[in-house]
């Protein structure tokens, strides 16, 4: 799994007072037009434990941001 930027605590304090701009950069430039949370990652974690037939691959967790 090899996620883009997600808004957790932890890049709010890296971003400090950059976070609302980054926020909004995101959700006017990712496809899906909003900034990708931990529940994005958790259940792509809850999918590839479940699926026994997926193996060996990396999914992107970036909103699109590799299709911009």
């Amino acid at each position: 799994m090899a996620p883009g930027f997600v808004d957790t605590p932890l890049s709010a304090s890296l971003l400090g007072d950059r976070l609302d701009a980054r926020r909004e950069e995101l959700r006017a430039t990712l496809p899906i037009g909003r900034v990708v949370g931990p529940a994005d990652v958790a259940a792509l974690a809850v999918h590839l434990m479940t699926n026994t037939a997926v193996t060996g691959a990396t999914y992107d967790v970036d909103g699109g941001q590799q299709l911009v």
